[in-house]
């Protein structure tokens, strides 16, 4: 007579434990993937729709450089140049991918906020949302920054080096389309992330990770982390560093009366709470 082991028989109750457990896993899993699919036919669409107006876009980024570029030139047209017979196309599809990302934001963040939403509590949807509004508001104003302020200041840094009335040689700024564009996405994608800076610090302030305290006291390392993010995603410039250290540091203030603020209102929801 041959015993069987006792592990041999699954135990039915876990079985059931398990099977419990994956079945809203995987309906989690099924939502996200179509959140996921909506979200990139979203980002597909807006692509379409942008790359139809790429040269117009791309004419609006270049407005700040030539309009320096003409006046630094006396009335000359700046004049950009593309290398490979498809550079330029490759630039606009890239430009129209960056702005179909503006414009689709709106659906993609409502996917998000969609797949979210029901984990959380009716107070906490509530505080996540005005934090969803506020990300694509102060990306935007990363973005206008680099476009009203530090692109005219790029121009005129860039066409100082010009070499006009050399005896010797004449070095005339020629800029290529790719790596003009490359340098206009590339500041604006780091003052728009660093412009997130009151939303994060206020997101773990409101779930308290941190505390008005804390970020006083982590000024000086603060500043050493902005410089050191000015650094690696600025030109190798101090003027492109110091105009993003500048207005990072500022937010880094109003993050902490923002966390300030949602402390206080913490203590008078604990008060009320207390005294009913």
């Amino acid at each position: 007579m041959s015993d069987t082991p006792a592990s041999s028989h699954p135990d039915p109750d876990i079985e059931d434990e398990v099977d419990a457990s994956s079945a809203p896993l995987l309906e989690h899993l099924k939502e996200l993937r179509l959140r996921l699919i909506w979200a990139l036919v979203a980002l597909g669409v807006a692509t379409l729709i942008c790359f139809g107006f790429a040269e117009q876009i791309y004419n609006f980024l270049l407005r700040p450089f030539a309009e320096v570029a003409r006046t630094a030139r006396d009335g000359a047209q700046l004049e950009l140049i593309y290398t490979g017979p498809l550079e330029f196309f490759f630039a606009k599809l890239k430009l129209s991918m960056f702005a179909g990302l503006f414009l689709a934001f709106p659906i993609i963040a409502y996917q998000l906020y969609a797949f979210v939403a029901p984990g959380l509590y009716k107070n906490e949807r509530g505080a996540f949302l005005p934090f969803l509004v506020a990300a694509p508001v102060l990306f935007t104003a990363g973005a206008a920054f680099v476009y009203v302020i530090m692109m005219p200041l790029v121009a005129r840094f860039a066409l100082a080096q010009e070499q006009i009335d050399s005896s010797i040689a004449a070095i005339t700024l020629l800029p290529r389309v790719s790596e003009y564009l490359s340098l206009v996405m590339a500041l604006m994608l780091a003052f728009g992330i660093s412009f997130q800076l009151p939303v994060v610090l206020s997101l773990l302030g409101k779930v308290g990770i941190i505390s008005a305290s804390s970020l006083k006291k982590g000024r000086k390392y603060a500043l050493v982390a902005i410089l050191a993010f000015a650094a690696i995603f600025t030109p190798p410039d101090v003027i492109s560093q110091i105009m993003l250290t500048v207005p990072v540091m500022v937010l880094y203030e109003a993050s902490i009366w923002c966390v300030v603020l949602i402390e206080r209102k913490r203590e008078e929801d604990e008060a009320e709470t207390a005294e009913a």
